[in-house]
């Protein structure tokens, strides 16, 4: 309620009393007569004007209290807040003032609210594990522009709110002061290295940029996890000729591995050839004039002694066995 609507509903009260009085007593109050409801006559006239300042004097400062305490508990619910703070998250609160600069009131950890304070606001930071991605175009020690990802988890060290707001710019902390120092950690590792290299590094590259990032934040508000460095890619131009390059060497081991196959039958059929050679020596050795005479002879004995027989001439020398004449 106003001041004007306090004192407007003041002077509605003191004409409904006016009226109820004179009512009561059945007639209007002569100028200067003072009526008394209990009783039907006129009351002696008395001095009204030292009770009229006096009456006066009251309701102003009745009002004067009145809107005292109005403002005050209207100027405090407007200048009052209740900050609060998610979970996972840290808040830096602040407290302003009417005459002079803000300053740091407290901290907070998430889930949670302040209470209504006044004027007294917060600035929340996130203090979970975050993986950023860092996009990278190197220049290798052989002169190929290789693209990959870095791909860094950290975060703030837990109640180090105030020194994070204060010090390394709140929510902005990776940006502005650990982005370029990790990206130069990543750019040295790479540039040192060969194309075909580098992508078969990555490991060793992770660990020489976990180590210098480690360094980096010594003594900082701030805890690394892990680094990983994402597939290297290599320009298309060099996809191609590395892909002819495999397909040559492909192409060429399969050619040697036919001759070597091809060496391989060459000297099994020499092996056989002399195998051959060999067994016809030694049968050539062994087949005598002699040897096949007494081979003849079996024979001959063999068919005379059998019950179904042909008699058949051969010729025969003087000693009566077969010739053998070489032909």
């Amino acid at each position: 309620m106003g001041r004007d609507e306090f004192i407007k509903d003041l002077e509605e009260k003191f004409e409904r009393e006016r009226r109820r009085i004179e009512k009561e007593l059945g007639r209007r109050a002569m100028p200067g007569e003072v009526l008394n409801p209990k009783v039907r006559k006129p009351v002696p006239k008395r001095d009204t004007t030292r009770r009229s300042f006096m009456r006066i004097g009251t309701i102003i400062a009745i009002v004067v209290v009145v809107l005292a305490l109005f403002g005050g508990v209207v100027t405090s619910c407007v200048g009052c807040s209740n900050p609060e703070t998610p979970a996972g998250q840290e808040g830096y609160l602040r407290q302003g003032a009417i005459f002079g600069s803000a300053h740091y009131y407290g901290s907070q950890v998430g889930p949670t609210s302040s209470g209504l304070t006044w004027l007294l606001s917060v600035e929340n930071v996130d203090f979970k594990w975050r993986t950023i991605d860092e996009e990278f175009e190197v220049q290798s020690s052989d002169n190929i522009s290789l693209h990959f990802k870095a791909h860094i988890t950290i975060r703030p060290k837990p109640g180090e709110v105030k020194t994070i707001v204060e010090t390394y710019g709140g929510n902005d902390w990776y940006t502005r002061f650990l982005s370029q120092p990790i990206r130069n950690a990543v750019y040295d590792a790479v540039a040192k290295e060969k194309a075909l290299d580098a992508k078969d590094k990555r490991d060793q590259i992770a660990v020489f940029v976990d180590k210098r990032v480690r360094d980096l934040i010594a003594g900082k508000p701030f805890e690394v996890q892990r680094v990983v460095i994402g597939a290297v890619n290599f320009p298309k131009e060099l996809v191609d000729a590395q892909n002819k390059k495999v397909a040559s060497e492909t192409l060429l081991a399969q050619k040697q591995f036919e001759i070597d196959i091809a060496k391989q039958d060459a000297v099994k059929r020499v092996e056989e050839a002399k195998g051959i050679a060999e067994a016809q020596k030694i049968i050539d050795q062994s087949l005598t004039e002699r040897y096949l005479q007494h081979e003849a002879i079996g024979a001959q004995k063999e068919m005379a002694n059998g019950q179904n027989h042909t008699t058949v001439y051969i010729p025969s020398g003087a000693n009566g066995i077969p010739l053998v004449k070489n032909l």
